[in-house]
C-alpha cells in the first residue's frame, strides 16, 4: 500500500512520530504537481488552499481516496469525492484522526485499517468538532485576557490543571496558529455571534 503526503516539516514530523506499518510506504510530495504524479491508494494534502485549480488537481486523482487539510472549508464546498482532516499543528499526529468525508466509509475504513490508523468521523460542518471547540476555549481566554481578569501564564496553568489539558489556551494557539484561529472564529460568526472574535485575538 502506498501513501502520498504533502506536507510541511511539523506536519511530517509528526506523521513521521505517529508511525506507518512496515508495509505501508510513505512518499512526500514537495508541491501539488510532484502529489498529483505519485501513484497512491491514497492522497493527503495537508497544504491545502482552497482554490480552483488545486482543486481541479485534486479532483483527478479520484476514485482514489484524497483527504485534504482542511478545517474551514466543507466537503460539499471542496466538491464530491474529496475528504477532510483535522491536519491543524498538533493535530495530524493524533493518535485518532478526525475527518470528514462523502465516500464510502467502507473504503475509507478499509485504508485506514491498512494504515493501522484510527479515526473519527465529524460531521461536514465548518470548523469540525475539536477545532471548534478549542477556538472557542482561545477565544474565552482572549475575552478574559482582555478585560485583565488573569495573566496569560495564569490563564494556561488553570485550564492545564483545571481541565487536564495537554496546553493552555494561549500555548494551545501559538502551536496551532492563531491565524488559524482567528480564520475560523471569522467562518463561525458569521452564523453565530457567539464566535464572534475576541477584540485580542484581532490585535495579536
Amino acid at each position: 500500500m502506498v501513501i502520498a503526503v504533502l506536507a510541511d516539516e511539523t506536519a511530517k514530523n509528526e506523521l513521521i512520530a505517529k508511525g506507518f506499518p512496515a508495509d505501508v510506504e510513505v512518499q512526500w510530495a514537495d508541491s501539488i504537481r510532484s502529489l498529483t504524479m505519485i501513484e497512491a491508494d491514497i492522497y493527503f494534502d495537508l497544504l491545502f488552499q482552497f482554490d480552483a485549480e488545486r482543486i481541479f488537481r485534486l479532483k483527478r486523482l479520484l476514485p482514489r481516496l484524497v483527504f485534504v487539510n482542511s478545517v474551514v472549508n466543507t466537503c460539499n464546498e471542496i466538491g464530491e469525492g474529496i475528504g477532510r482532516i483535522n491536519g491543524w499543528p498538533t493535530m495530524i499526529g493524533r493518535r485518532i484522526a478526525e475527518v470528514a468525508f462523502t465516500t464510502d466509509e467502507e473504503r475509507v475504513r478499509d485504508v485506514f485499517t491498512k494504515m493501522d490508523w484510527l479515526y473519527t468521523r465529524s460531521p461536514d460542518i465548518t470548523g469540525m468538532l475539536t477545532p471548534r471547540i478549542i477556538s472557542t476555549i482561545v477565544n474565552e481566554a482572549f475575552f478574559a485576557l482582555g478585560e485583565n481578569i488573569s495573566t496569560r501564564d495564569e490563564i494556561d496553568t488553570a485550564m492545564k490543571l483545571g481541565t487536564n489539558y495537554p496546553f493552555g489556551p494561549f500555548e494551545w494557539a501559538e502551536k496551532i496558529g492563531l491565524e488559524n484561529i482567528r480564520e475560523l472564529l471569522s467562518e463561525l460568526s458569521k452564523t453565530d455571534a457567539r464566535y464572534m472574535p475576541a477584540p485580542m485575538i484581532n490585535l495579536s
